[in-house]
């Protein structure tokens, strides 16, 4: 048998990882599968250590189409760059693994997950962790793993380890966790507003569930695992300098100019120490090997300089900008910069300032999602921008960064939280964040700028979201927990968990580490801190915005709703999408949905009022009992057709417009005439009898019609059962048929016939008004169905007698 499985139970599921089968001449590579989803998971390490003063880690995760059965919508059918979701599961891997390469590690390291196969129901997102972990464990690369990774999600008070797509969309949250054996490493949520203590509880129930497949992973590597390869930081001339570079530092004044207070200003002062006390070792920089030298003392400084602010904040509680741990930076914030945006507000804490934006559009703006496992729409997006001169630096503008995209989504989740329903505010609400200045936590100020924005558009929010970035300093048994993090704090730090909610609990958050994992009671107190900060800048923020504007912008567009019949929809289309087309034009937008909702979308009142006349006259209904100011339309002999309003027309007959017997329908009326007319029947067909109100009770009323002519009656009604015509077969040829005593049916050529005697024309009438065809003119008694020859001779006092028969002569 080719390759060895490994199984475990997950959440009541199993999970098995089989190795040995795919991909072989790489690293590390196993086949993940959880349901019936499938994922290969490949870990490949150069050979050689780059010269990068970073870790080279890539981490991909690539979607195939063919795993759900789909060919790919692109031109060429293939699929193309990594979308938002593709990104942000390969960033959930990347945070799980990056911490655990040893320290001084420079080989290029490329993690690739591929769905082979998704379910809809069993989501690869955090599958791809778990599979990465397993390709490294066993692999030769040097990582000091096992590692595992869960999705909880809170439903009816209770936890649940990796809930269905049907489960997490009744889940208050949605937790992923990862960790190794004794600690938890990478924590990332989405909540429905949830307190601290329930997401600790989460969170503690991950790091348990998830034991088995560490378990499972160590079992793995212990009987397929390879032998690592030998890897050793290379100790250069670096740390020849360390302890005397570190002296002159602090006599240069390095602990003052890292205490200055401005990065700018900061900045200046410290690379001033650096210079000097570099040019004491290269006196000349044009010497030979002066330049090697100075890149090495650069680094020097930078491990000085590391470990003296590390040492600041342990032993002193003292930060870079003169703050405690617990301190937030001071906050300034402007309401509605932007005259012509529909919400605006600029957030400023200390040297971190972003400039939000709400924009409110209609249904036809919501964004489509279409990947692997749903196609739907998102109708709120936010997107946050990072430009190069928000840290004064020059670079290359390109596409959205990963980077970027991991913010947004996290500002995002912070903030979708707090949002109306659709159905309460029926707009497409775009979130704009621009990062102008960046000294730490950009992401959480532009939470709590794009909320200000949101309010200052008059978005009826739930509740103000603020975010605030932690950070940690860790040396053994020490720690401090530090609130408001700068931007040299989180790189000097080994934690950065960001934290977003409302007063009442937690909307959000997104724990990265840099060692190697931290306690329950670590992170327990990172939250209670963040309340602390986040309650201080929600008061900020109130003294400027204390709730959504009562009324939407001026520049804001508006929206009308009402409700019709959903039969009546194709009116408000029309003979295709005329109407639409029509209301459109009058300036505002229309969208209709299946249950007979409308919604008009316009920047103009007056429109908008016009739009809404015109649907109401359109899909009006007509009901017996009911009167109208109607126009004539068409006369006919027998009566006329009145439009009571658009689209719908009924017939006022002869009888019914006047006291007096009238002769001629024109003798009352003319064509676009006003009356006032109500319904008197609506027949089974839908065509409608109408009188005159002020006539009611003066004449009498017209005997409903049963179907038959326009002018109700047909033939006389109900006709009774005719019984079988019988066989007709013994009726003889056509030609002598009934002609017997007439001669002979040859009646000869019609040239020998004389010229018929000059008749006048009928009167004709149309069938309907909604029809073009004509028929004959109405019979003498409109009331009644066309008479025999005996009833009509006896009707005018006339004696009844048949026809004489033809003599031969006529």
């Amino acid at each position: 048998m080719i390759g060895k499985t490994f199984k475990t139970m997950l959440g009541g599921k199993e999970l098995s990882i089989e190795t040995g089968k795919l991909a072989k001449l790489v690293s590390g590579s196993v086949t993940v599968r959880y349901g019936d989803t499938m994922l290969l998971v490949t870990a490949q390490a150069s050979d050689t250590q780059s010269k990068l003063d970073f870790l080279p880690l890539t981490v991909e995760f690539e979607e195939r189409h063919y795993a759900v059965g789909k060919i790919p919508g692109s031109f060429h059918r293939r699929e193309g760059r990594p979308g938002e979701k593709a990104i942000l599961s390969a960033r959930i891997t990347d945070r799980q693994i990056r911490p655990l390469f040893p320290k001084g590690y420079r080989h290029e390291t490329q993690v690739i997950i591929t769905v082979l196969s998704a379910d809809g129901q069993n989501a690869p997102d955090v599958l791809g962790p778990i599979g990465a972990s397993a390709a490294l464990s066993i692999s030769d690369i040097p990582w000091a793993g096992p590692t595992a990774c869960v999705r909880v999600g809170q439903i009816d008070g209770g936890y649940v380890v990796n809930p269905t797509a049907e489960q997490l969309s009744r889940s208050r949250m949605d937790l992923v966790v990862a960790g190794t054996k004794d600690a938890v490493m990478m924590v990332e949520c989405g909540a429905q507003t949830v307190s601290e203590e329930e997401l600790v509880g989460a969170i503690e129930f991950a790091h348990a569930e998830m034991q088995g497949v560490i378990a499972l992973i160590e079992q793995m590597r212990s009987e397929v695992g390879q032998e690592k390869f030998n890897f050793m930081e290379e100790v250069g001339p670096t740390h020849d300098y360390v302890p005397e570079m570190t002296e002159k530092l602090r006599a240069a004044g390095l602990k003052d100019a890292l205490l200055t207070r401005g990065k700018k200003d900061r900045g200046v002062r410290t690379k001033e120490v650096r210079s000097k006390v570099i040019a004491e070792y290269v006196p000349d920089p044009e010497a030979e090997g002066a330049a090697e030298l100075t890149a090495t003392l650069k680094n020097v400084y930078s491990k000085v300089e590391k470990q003296m602010l590390r040492q600041l904040i342990l032993d002193d509680d003292l930060r870079a900008d003169g703050r405690s741990s617990e301190t937030v930076r001071p906050i300034w914030i402007e309401a509605r910069p932007l005259p012509m945006a529909h919400g605006s507000a600029i957030f400023t804490r200390g040297e971190t300032q972003v400039l939000g934006v709400t924009t409110l559009g209609t249904e036809r703006d919501e964004i489509l999602i279409d990947d692997l496992t749903e196609e739907t729409g998102d109708k709120f997006l936010l997107h946050y921008n990072f430009p190069p001169y928000s840290t004064g630096e020059v670079k290359r503008m390109g596409g959205q960064s990963r980077r970027e995209v991991g913010h947004g989504n996290l500002a995002k989740r912070a903030i979708r939280a707090v949002l109306p329903s659709f159905e309460e505010f029926p707009y497409t609400i775009r979130v704009v964040g621009e990062v102008l200045e960046s000294n730490g936590s950009s992401s959480m100020a532009t939470v709590c700028a794009g909320t200000l924005s949101l309010m200052d558009a008059g978005v009826p929010i739930k509740a103000p979201v603020a975010g605030v970035a932690m950070g940690l300093v860790m040396e053994g048994e020490k720690y401090r927990v530090l609130t408001d993090i700068l931007g040299m704090e989180d790189a000097l730090g080994d934690m950065d968990f960001k934290v977003c909610g409302s007063a009442e609990g937690v909307t959000a958050l997104q724990m990265d580490i840099k060692v190697g994992g931290i306690t329950p009671a670590i992170m327990r107190e990172a939250l209670h801190q963040a309340r602390e900060g986040r309650l201080h800048i929600l008061g900020k923020m109130a003294e400027v915005l204390a709730a959504p504007r009562p009324e939407l912008s001026p520049t804001a567009p508006r929206i009308e709703t009402l409700k019709i019949n959903p039969e009546l929809i194709g009116k408000v289309i029309g003979p295709g999408g005329k109407q639409v087309r029509e209301l459109e034009a009058m300036g505002a937008q229309v969208t209709i949905e299946e249950d007979g909702t409308i919604r008009i979308f316009t920047n103009d009142g007056a429109a908008a009022a016009a739009v809404r006349a015109r649907i109401q006259e359109v899909t009006q209904e007509a009901k017996v009992g009911a009167e109208y100011d109607g126009t004539v339309v068409k006369i006919a002999a027998f009566g006329a057709f009145v439009n009571l309003f658009p689209g719908q027309d009924g017939m006022l007959h002869i009888s019914q417009m006047s006291e007096e017997r009238i002769n001629s329908v024109e003798d009352v009326l003319k064509l676009g005439d006003k009356l006032r007319v109500k319904i008197a029947n609506i027949d089974d067909r839908g065509k409608i009898d109408l009188v005159r109100p002020e006539l009611e009770g003066k004449v009498a009323p017209r005997t409903p019609r049963e179907g038959g002519g326009r002018d109700g009656g047909g033939r006389g009604g109900d006709r009774g059962d005719r019984g079988p015509r019988g066989d007709r077969g013994d009726r003889g040829p056509r030609s002598d048929r009934g002609f017997s005593d007439r001669g002979s049916s040859d009646r000869g050529e019609r040239t020998d016939r004389p010229p018929r005697e000059h008749r006048e024309e009928r009167a004709e009438r149309p069938a309907s008004t909604d029809s073009g065809e004509w028929r004959s003119a109405e019979p003498p008694f409109p009331d009644r169905a066309p008479a025999a020859p005996r009833e009509a001779q006896e009707a005018e006092g006339k004696q009844f007698a048949p026809a004489p028969p033809l003599s031969d002569a006529e």
